[in-house]
């Protein structure tokens, strides 16, 4: 057994702690040929200070059933100890070895029920099944308690972005059923609270449940997809468990997230890690700015991934889930994705999303992956170094961007982001409404699953727009809400709501907060049970409006604004998919539908409501007219002490652990651009003093990291 750098290893004192981390994905065992000391070298001369390790290779730690192979990641952990490189260390528990699919077909997951998925991909098991979790134990056993005590271990990573199948085994509706019971108590529960009167579906026994598979009724879907992500929360805590038996007190525990696996929470998930840690990937080239001197490619996985708030948006949700600093696992090296999807980033973007990221709390910077693989599903998924293996131009910017973190040092360290504006999400309410969207695929009558993304991402990216920093909370935060740390608190699609938690956005209104609702607000129960009340029910008083009809939008729709109220949102302003037949009841309008089947109606209101202020949406906005909308909301934001900013620059404030400003500078295009300093700053990088009212000079696709001069 290992438990330090071997006698041949001399070894050097522990690194000096870094505030931010530069990392990569590193797998000695899918190198072509054995480079092991080249390859930490050349991370070394370009300033990585972490890899990750050993996640994916089941099959190299134990090659048979019970026959272990552990020795191989030794050299890798002390040549990079020896070079100051520090080691996160994988359970490889996603990615399992075919003689275990073969000896024990039972742990293969199924997709429906009766059809196990095929081997061949990766995150194929029922990580519920008894046997399953044996084998998955023994593994980590010998691979943690071999590696525990290696100086150059910080932490683990548990399994690789878990909750990617919803798992339809005998035993998964074994223990639905057993949840079921714990949650209603008896089968007359369920009956009543999913309204199984309706096509004769009510049960008379627990054995009456039908599979997942012909479910049409939206109580069921909810539940299901609670018990799913309560099977994979499960998962992580046991896997915890174990290994916390044997790390030591200054390792940490993490796994990373893609945030919309459909059978994972992510904020209930989190609860079990030491730290968060999260892949976010991004279309690049003109994408990411606001230039449309080229097309632009299109998203690589939804419609949605595109532009620098999405990146700001994926950063926001990491760090809502514990409310503290989080770990980037993967990013954008090069093209991501499968071999019809080549969009390496223009020279400065991957710098400029690092920074991003930084600005936002991120703790570390990880690559996926150091070398583009020669073999393989993603054998087109672009590493650090390409096929070749030769430091490239890709190579060249992260190793600028390693020795920024090593200049810009503690001015950089523990930042905390600044916060204009708060978002509440609810992935219960996002689960309710992949079962029954109230969007439809734009021109088409073909429902819109992502109706929940959709809303919430238009509404986050009016914040961005508007130049708001924001922080997102999960519904679970929701009663710890305080009007006088989050002034303003904006809930979009929060479509599934108990009593309590609609009593709670009250309470938060009364004492003082600005409520920011929007449609479909609270419109059903917990159980999927649509509320009889006229909406928005027991918001109603606090909106100040109802509404008894609603209708989707084929085509946008002008509005009008009510200019008295201080709401300009611009020249052309649309309503589009969704409106809401609003009747006033004490609030005013904001803006008017000048047009479609509800025309001269109220589309936006607000209301003073006891201490505070509520506001209802009750439409989405096209994107120039949401962002003046979340402009009305935060006036002076934190960005406004940078005036003037010319089109295309944003600007980030964060605090370090030294109490001071940091302020990051984007220019998000191909042009060179101009910005003017507001006070005294001090250029963390290039060490540059910049006196109030100095020209900056920002290049194309460029970023700056300020600090704000005593």
């Amino acid at each position: 057994m290992m438990t330090g750098l071997s006698a041949a290893v001399p070894e050097p004192t522990r690194p000096e702690p870094v505030p931010v981390l530069l990392s990569a994905a590193y797998y000695r065992e899918y190198q072509p040929y054995d480079r092991l000391d080249a390859d930490l070298d050349l991370m070394r001369a370009a300033h990585f200070t972490a890899i990750r390790v050993g996640e994916s290779v089941w099959a190299t730690w134990e090659p048979s059933d019970g026959v272990f192979r552990l020795d191989w990641l030794g050299a890798v952990l002390d040549g990079a100890y020896r070079r100051e490189i520090r080691v996160i260390l994988g359970t490889p528990t996603y990615a399992v070895p075919p003689w275990l699919a073969r000896k024990y077909p039972e742990i293969m997951a199924q997709r429906r029920s009766g059809q196990p998925i095929p081997y061949g991909h990766r995150q194929n098991v029922d990580y519920s099944h008894p046997g399953f979790r044996f084998h998955a134990e023994r593994v980590i056993r010998r691979i943690v308690s071999a590696y525990a005590q290696h100086p150059a271990v910080i932490g683990y990573q548990l399994d690789n972005e878990p909750g990617l199948e919803l798992l339809h085994n005998p035993g998964v509706a074994d223990g639905f059923r057993e949840y079921l019971r714990r949650e209603y108590g008896n089968v007359a529960e369920v009956n009543r609270r999913w309204g199984l009167a309706y096509w004769s579906q009510q049960l008379s026994d627990w054995q009456d449940l039908w599979p997942e598979d012909g479910n049409t009724n939206p109580g069921y879907a909810l539940a299901w997809r609670r018990y799913q992500a309560e099977i994979t929360a499960d998962f992580i805590r046991w896997q915890a468990s174990i290994v916390r038996e044997y790390a030591r007190p200054d390792q940490f525990v993490t796994t990373c997230f893609a945030y919309r696996r459909p059978a994972v929470r992510p904020a209930a998930l989190a609860r079990s890690l030491d730290i968060a840690a999260v892949n976010i990937y991004y279309a690049s080239q003109a994408a990411l700015g606001f230039d449309d001197h080229e097309a632009a490619p299109p998203p690589p996985f939804s419609s949605r991934e595109s532009g620098p708030w999405w990146v700001a948006f994926e950063a926001d949700f990491a760090r809502g889930l514990t409310g503290r600093r989080f770990l980037v696992t993967e990013t954008n090296a090069s093209s991501i994705g499968e071999s019809h999807y080549n969009y390496p980033a223009f020279d400065g973007q991957r710098r400029q999303v690092a920074w991003l990221l930084v600005s936002r709390g991120a703790a570390m910077i990880g690559y996926w992956h150091w070398h583009t693989l020669h073999y393989g599903h993603e054998m087109y998924w672009g590493g650090v170094l390409g096929h070749d293996l030769r430091p490239g131009r890709t190579y060249e910017e992260l190793q600028k961007v390693g020795n920024e973190f090593r200049l810009a040092g503690a001015a950089i360290d523990g930042l905390e982001p600044d916060v204009d504006i708060a978002l509440l999400h609810s992935d219960e309410s996002r689960w309710a409404m992949e079962f029954s969207p109230p969007l439809a695929r734009e021109g088409t009558t073909q429902p819109d699953r992502d109706s929940y993304d959709e809303i919430f991402g238009r509404f986050y990216r009016g914040c961005f727009d508007a130049g708001l920093q924001t922080e997102i909370l999960d519904i679970a935060d929701l009663a710890a809400v305080r009007a006088a740390r989050t002034p303003v608190l904006v809930v979009p699609a929060l479509y599934v709501a108990s009593d309590d938690v609609l009593e709670a956005l009250r309470g938060y209104a009364a004492a003082g907060g600005h409520l920011v609702l929007t449609f479909r607000s609270g419109y059903v129960d917990e159980h999927v049970q649509a509320r009889h009340e006229t909406m928005p029910g027991a918001l109603r008083d606090a909106v100040g409006a109802w509404y008894q009809e609603y209708t989707n939008l084929p085509v946008p729709v002008p509005l009008t604004d009510a200019a008295d109220q201080g709401a300009d949102l611009g020249e052309a302003p649309h309503a589009v998919a969704w409106a809401d037949s609003l009747v006033l009841e004490g609030a005013v309008a904001l803006a008017r539908y000048g047009g479609g089947p509800f025309a001269g109606g109220p589309a936006i209101t607000t209301h003073s409501y006891q201490r505070g202020r509520v506001t209802y949406v009750g439409t989405l906005l096209d994107p120039p007219a949401m962002r003046r909308l979340m402009a009305w909301l935060i006036p002076v934001p934190a960005s406004a002490a940078w005036p003037g900013l010319p089109a295309g620059v944003t600007v980030g404030g964060a605090r370090n652990s030294a109490g001071r400003n940091v302020s990051f500078l984007w220019n998000w295009s191909a042009r060179e651009t101009v910005v003017t300093a507001p006070g005294k700053l001090w250029d963390c990088v290039s060490a540059t003093t910049y006196p109030e009212g100095a020209e900056l000079t920002l290049g194309p696709w460029d970023v700056r990291v300020l600090l704000q001069d005593k």
